[in-house]
């Protein structure tokens, strides 16, 4: 048995001792208040990220690249993983969570700009990912570094899932989309580990976040005003 699943286990057996009296009220239901969709990225730690060990608060999504879109044979819409929370259990809040130096984003702006092919698989999420990063690789400032480049498009990528989900016929009104950059890697400031408002709703503009939500005015920042 390999000695890090042998670890995982003596982990778990932590965590079912400690969480053994929390599970109560979600046993036969659960009304999360909000569905995260994150990157798959083994540096993003999805609950923890927001102090979560509540279980039943917080639905959590993983793909790379966050997407919120699939495939369907109808054509592209809201992904299953992140409309069922809001279909089903009542969640009315969706945040999509980018993080810094994201690997999908790096693959997707390799493929538009050098060509570079990936697996099959792999290649069906970066489809997913290429048509929304197109105009914004197209639309990157003159003289960026390929870091620079990155990270900007990951504010872009996160904008685009907000837009589809805006957009979608599937998400109530009612719904709060709030996209956000999980920075590990000292890009916004030197808190690593912070998560950074980069668009509410659709509007991405700091100085109106700012004005709206005061009381979160220190956690809305951009990288990227295009």
């Amino acid at each position: 048995m390999h000695q890090t699943f042998v670890e995982l286990l003596e982990r778990n057996a932590e965590h079912a001792q400690e969480f053994r009296s929390r599970f109560g009220d979600v046993q036969d239901s659960q009304h999360p208040a909000v569905v995260t969709v994150c990157c798959s990225d083994s540096r993003v730690l999805q609950d923890e990220m927001w102090g979560n060990d509540e279980p039943g608060r917080v639905f959590t999504c993983s793909n790379i690249g966050n997407r919120v879109v699939q495939r369907t044979e109808a054509g592209e819409a809201v992904s299953g993983d992140v409309l069922y929370p809001v279909a089903h259990t009542g969640t009315d809040t969706v945040v999509v969570v980018g993080h810094t130096g994201c690997g999908a984003v790096t693959a997707t702006y390799d493929a538009l700009t050098h060509g570079l092919a990936e697996p099959p698989g792999i290649d069906h999420c970066l489809g997913l990912l290429k048509p929304r990063l197109q105009a914004g690789v197209e639309a990157l400032p003159e003289g960026v570094d390929r870091t620079e480049a990155i990270n900007r498009l990951v504010e872009y990528n996160v904008d685009r899932q907000v837009e589809f989900l805006l957009e979608s016929d599937e998400i109530p009104d009612a719904t709060d989309v709030i996209g956000v950059v999980y920075d590990f890697q000292d890009v916004y400031g030197e808190r690593r580990g912070e998560v950074h408002v980069v668009n509410v709703d659709g509007e991405t503009d700091p100085d109106a976040l700012r004005e709206e939500y005061p009381d979160i005015g220190d956690r809305i920042a951009r990288l990227w005003t295009y």
